[in-house]
């Protein structure tokens, strides 16, 4: 395996903390993911299910996983054949599945249908796992729902259908130490490509070049690749939020927005840094770079547990539009005049400060609760001046501990003076 795994006590601990959470006389169902087409016999590359990978640590298509509230648990994953070893290679034994789980039964998947509905008849309550993260849009079936309300056409109506996906949320919010150690090899990772571009790039480099150096380093050092699609975004492209073409040519005296970040055993980084393509910034783009690295710094001292988002979204647009009106950007007067429901500073700054990290890069949340040890959040202010054509942001990754947050990219350089020096070494 490419990855170093997590130790099956690790999912045993995740599934102890589900059962827990599950109501009496009833059974929970997850499902790996797909294995999804592109056209004629091609496929896109397999990406477990994260709340199915939570709980087993498997990392195989065709999988299936059956917990009960009194702790039973059966795990059903795909049967090797000769043609499938020719073709695809082993999967995984029986033995290996429990070495990986901490799951004792497991079964073929050929035998889930069957025990499944079993199940079904034997309790009055069924957990489903569907995809209910706030920010979820798709108009593609996922197999959790697919196979979920293929169960539920077969079986008693009067069986309960209840969500698994907030209880998934609230233990996947905080973080366990041995996920720490896979978002910190990530941030290690994302920090040899960033310093690779560092001494790559150059006027009349393509931003998909860019983005062709980072992919490198990434692979090279154990990663399968990109946690999300890159943002290389040169010039005016940087005023663009989720600018993902990566094809225009970086000239010189513009700067380059880069929004990277490794996956490594399904865990992410999430990096910004943005850089002059010629290796020297100009007086009015240190001004601004500054400024968004002022409006990070404050804000990540309020990335603490007690705080909140809410908190962390007033503070930090209060001080954001202080240093918009430094910069020449906002006016004071028109500042006193502004709708308080539509701020001046989303003029130039228009996104969130912040999200959760982990499994997913916009990892699922409750912010409905404080921050808590054991989180892990991005701090990403940034400023986008179109008239201009520039646009600056800076992304860290930070852990909460009890009394204050650990910065897993601290040694990725961000200062101005640092940035230069490794450019130009």
């Amino acid at each position: 395996m490419r990855y170093q795994t997590l130790s099956s006590e690790f999912y045993q601990r995740n599934r102890k903390k589900f059962i827990e959470n599950l109501d009496t006389n009833s059974f929970s169902v997850f499902h790996s993911n797909d294995v999804m087409p592109t056209n004629a016999d091609g496929t896109m590359g397999f990406r477990q299910n994260n709340d199915f990978f939570y709980l087993t640590g498997i990392d195989q298509e065709e999988s299936a996983l059956l917990l009960d509230f009194l702790g039973n648990e059966i795990l059903f994953v795909r049967e090797t054949s000769e043609n499938i070893k020719i073709w695809e290679g082993e999967k995984l034994s029986s033995i290996q599945a429990t070495e990986l789980s901490g799951i004792s039964e497991i079964r073929w998947y050929k035998e889930y249908e069957a025990e499944v509905l079993n199940w079904s008849k034997r309790y009055k309550k069924i957990y489903l796992s569907n995809n209910e993260h706030s920010r979820a849009e798709s108009d593609v079936e996922t197999r959790n729902t697919r196979l979920g309300n293929a169960l539920l056409k077969q079986v008693d109506s009067e069986l309960e259908v209840l969500s698994s996906a907030k209880i998934m949320h609230l233990l996947r919010y905080q973080k366990d130490s041995e996920e720490v150690k896979q978002l910190r090899v990530a941030c290690h990772i994302t920090q040899k490509a960033f310093e690779r571009t560092l001494t790559f790039l150059k006027p009349d480099v393509y931003e998909y070049e860019i983005e062709a150096e980072i992919i490198h380093e990434f692979i090279k050092n154990g990663s399968r690749g990109h946690a999300y699609h890159p943002i290389i975004a040169s010039g005016k492209n940087a005023c663009v939020l989720h600018y993902v073409s990566n094809n225009n040519l970086c000239k010189n005296g513009e700067l380059v927005l880069m929004d990277f970040g490794a996956e490594y055993g399904n865990y992410n980084a999430d990096c910004t840094r943005t850089i002059p393509v010629n290796g020297r910034f100009s007086e009015r783009q240190k001004e601004v770079y500054n400024a968004v690295l002022d409006v990070h710094n404050f804000a990540k001292d309020i990335l603490i547990a007690g705080n909140t988002f809410e908190l962390l979204n007033k503070e930090v647009g209060l001080f954001m539009q202080s240093e918009l009106i430094k910069l020449g950007l906002i006016d004071k007067t028109d500042v006193k005049n502004q709708d308080p429901k539509n701020p001046l500073f989303r003029k130039y700054f228009m996104h969130g400060t912040a999200h959760s990290l982990g499994l997913d890069v916009h990892d699922v949340d409750d912010r409905s609760i404080p921050f808590a040890e054991g989180m892990v959040f991005t701090c990403e202010p940034g400023i986008y001046i179109p008239e201009e054509q520039m646009g600056i942001r800076l992304e860290n990754n930070f852990y909460l501990t009890k009394d204050a947050n650990i910065d897993l990219m601290a040694r990725i350089p961000i200062a101005i003076e640092e940035i230069e020096d490794k450019m130009n070494s």
